[in-house]
């Protein structure tokens, strides 16, 4: 396993944000006009902002809900395709309930009851998810305006602070998201925060993955692996139950290679709940700055490869049982059920309420990180 040590704030210099694709009449490979993100919201400037690099993959980002808006990524013969769900206009995002692309905070997944205690304090939270609170609340980091403090063709840099008791949280969380893009076509997503008042952290992106392309059918034919022995059960309100269960011998056994749709129907309780695949795999027991290659989606058809690495204990996997045929995204193309993979790094959900879980308290005067790498390939076999 591979130790890793880049965890410093990223430098704030204002004078590093280049030009956005609209200002640079840049064309984009994916076809989105960069114009349809150019706006104003609640004072800042909302822009969409372009990756690059010499191997030709192209991933478009923007600064409202730091959402990874594209990823134009080669197939075994070449050919680009965007293969993550989203919309090619900013008010579609602002105005469609969806967290496509999106970073989650203050805390990615589910707290039980909207509620947890922390020094003997109770704190509640808003409940939109039934009755627990998910990802971060309808007004979590997701849906406000990142400042741009880099950007260039290989790097941006977004920074926002939340405010003491925003969305019930305590302490003002100040964090940093840098995305980096290699030659080598892998997207490196760090994740940095402080706190002047003892709170919970559990940072993610929500990427909704189709290998094949966005909006071109499901992902059941997709060879899923995930490097896990165990996962966290959950109840019907898909709240773990706070048991860690080995895989062997269930549908949640990915260690080896297996077709996403092979056993998603599954007579099973755990696949009822969740309607399919919405769990958390446990990738350690104890948290630890190691990095691991979490899980490995490929399709067969194109070769189009995604490797997940990352440090977090955990990794939700969600195979899109909640789409529905109903949204249109990227050019009108239908996102249909289970017409997505998500795999969000991160702490398990609910740990607040979980003491077994590994913790996700941050303290102050001490530093969150966490790391994630999306790798994109081909296997041309």
């Amino acid at each position: 396993m591979k130790k890793l040590f880049l965890f410093a704030i990223p430098i704030i210099m204002a004078a590093c944000v280049n030009q956005t694709p609209k200002e640079r009449n840049l064309i984009l490979k994916s076809g989105i006009d960069p114009a349809a993100f150019d706006t104003t919201m609640d004072g800042k400037k909302v822009s969409l902002y372009v990756l690059a690099n010499k191997a030709g993959m192209e991933i478009a980002i923007t600064n409202y809900g730091g959402r990874i808006v594209s990823v134009m990524s080669p197939d075994k013969e070449g050919h680009l395709a965007d293969i993550v769900l989203g919309f090619d206009n900013i008010h579609d995002y602002v105005n469609i309930d969806n967290n496509f692309g999106a970073l989650i905070g203050r805390y990615a997944n589910r707290i039980a009851k909207g509620r947890f205690v922390l020094d003997g304090k109770e704190y509640l939270l808003e409940k939109n998810n039934g009755e627990n609170h998910l990802h971060g609340g309808s007004h979590g980091f997701h849906t406000k305006v990142w400042d741009v403090v880099q950007a260039s063709d290989s790097i941006i840099v977004l920074h926002y602070l939340s405010k003491d008791m925003e969305a019930g949280y305590p302490g003002n969380l100040d964090v940093h998201v840098t995305y980096t893009l290699t030659e080598d076509n892998a997207l490196h997503i760090s994740y940095a925060a402080t706190t002047d008042k003892t709170t919970i952290v559990n940072l993610t992106n929500h990427s909704y993955f189709n290998l094949k392309g966005a909006g071109e059918g499901n992902i059941l034919d997709h060879i899923l692996t995930i490097h896990a022995k165990y996962f966290t059960p959950v109840g019907k309100d898909l709240i773990p139950t706070g048991v860690i269960m080995p895989v062997a011998g269930t549908p949640f056994d990915f260690r080896q290679p297996e077709v996403i749709g092979k056993r998603i129907n599954d007579d099973n309780p755990q696949l009822v709940f969740g309607h399919g695949y919405d769990h958390n795999w446990v990738l350690k027991i104890k948290a630890s700055d190691s990095l691991v290659l979490a899980a490995k989606v490929l399709e067969p058809v194109s070769g189009r490869t995604l490797e997940v690495y990352t440090i977090e204990p955990g990794l939700q996997v969600y195979t899109g049982n909640f789409l529905d045929g109903t949204v249109k995204g990227k050019k009108g193309k239908v996102y249909p059920f289970r017409g997505a993979i998500c795999l969000e790094t991160q702490h398990f959900p609910d740990s607040p309420n979980k003491p077994d879980f590994p913790s996700v308290v941050l303290q102050s005067g001490k530093a969150y990180h966490s790391y994630c790498i999306f790798r994109f390939g081909v296997e041309k076999k």
